[in-house]
């Protein structure tokens, strides 16, 4: 952090003609950060009033930002909007608009600028059928920093990290192996004591198949993948269990110990805590060499412009993103 002045965060506003400008617009200041939204001022602004909110929002520039000067609780770091955006109408021509946030916020954070950014959710469709390939926020800003990303969600205590993320389910059998397996276990471990400030973190590993391969009845990769990564792992002092059963393992019994779940695919994990956590539920990037949380839905585009959205994800990766930035401290036991 520079200067030891408080957390600056910068938030991106996500897809323009979703519920994302509003619930930037909505976000609660707090006294120990200044929050910082990449996006277009007009939208937000039309969008503010449009949902019946009374403010006005300060610019900002990345003068005032390098030099953690005149920063306000509250205020707006500029990208344009390539043609003028409707609440609920998709326009593919705003799709390199939502990259420039993405990569301005990302970037700014590897700069010094910010000390955290938070990602509003994003139309991945809209994107692709601008010519882009596109999988995600997630593996958009690793690709950036040509790191490997593990995705991470978190609810109250309980957190979900993903061996694999945005696959087609057909594909998941062959992306699971034991060096991914292994990293992925590494990076979590090591960032959860680097920023989630656990100092011995433990981990629970799903297996793939149903009851977890039922001893190779059900299925082998327990047996000829994911166990050997998970006793690699422990030899270098991991505190990783598994494989165990996806469907005991979300049982209190065995979460009470547990600082993480390290889920085979993404509705296997994701849906438990959503469940759990739905509406307050945060999504971190592990494996960054920068802090990025975000959301745990989507944009809601019937939604859009109508001030009935829910904000609770928003405020809550906020809220994540300023703890992580300000964790000053040594790491705790858990």
């Amino acid at each position: 952090m520079i200067n030891n002045k408080k957390p600056v965060i910068a938030v991106t506003t996500g897809e323009p003609a979703g519920i994302g400008p509003e619930l930037c617009v909505a976000l609660k200041a707090r006294a120990d950060a200044s929050v910082v939204l990449i996006g277009d001022p007009d939208l937000l602004q039309q969008r503010a009033q449009q949902v019946g909110l009374n403010i006005t929002l300060p610019i900002t520039t990345k003068d005032q930002l390098a030099s953690r000067q005149a920063i306000n609780d509250l205020s707006v770091l500029p990208i344009i909007l390539s043609r003028p955006d409707l609440a609920g109408t998709l326009n593919v021509e705003n799709a390199q608009y939502v990259l420039d946030t993405i990569r301005e916020a990302a970037m700014g954070c590897s700069d010094g600028l910010f000390d955290a950014m938070v990602t509003a959710p994003i139309h991945k469709g809209i994107i692709n059928d601008a010519g882009v390939p596109f999988s995600g926020h997630t593996e958009f800003i690793a690709d950036l920093f040509n790191v490997t990303p593990v995705m991470v969600l978190a609810a109250d205590n309980l957190r979900v990290a993903l061996a694999t993320t945005h696959l087609p389910l057909a594909d998941v059998p062959a992306a699971i192996n034991s060096e991914s397996i292994q990293s992925t276990l590494q990076i979590l471990h090591d960032d959860l004591i680097a920023k989630a400030g656990i100092k011995n973190p433990r981990i629970l590993v799903c297996g793939l198949n149903p009851h977890a391969g039922e001893s190779g009845h059900l299925g082998r990769e327990e047996i000829e993948i994911i166990r050997p990564a998970i006793e690699a792992t422990r030899k270098r002092g991991i505190d990783a269990e598994g494989p165990l059963p996806a469907d005991t393992l979300f049982t209190p019994r065995h979460l009470k110990n547990a600082d993480a779940v390290l889920s085979m695919f993404h509705d296997q994990g994701l849906p438990v805590l959503k469940y759990a956590g739905f509406g307050n539920a945060v999504n971190i990037t592990f494996g960054l060499p920068i802090i990025r949380t975000s959301v745990d839905h989507g944009t809601a585009i019937d939604l859009a412009g109508t001030g009935k959205a829910d904000g609770g994800s928003l405020q809550a990766a906020l809220n994540t993103a300023i703890e992580y930035a300000a964790l000053k401290s040594p790491a705790v036991d858990s």
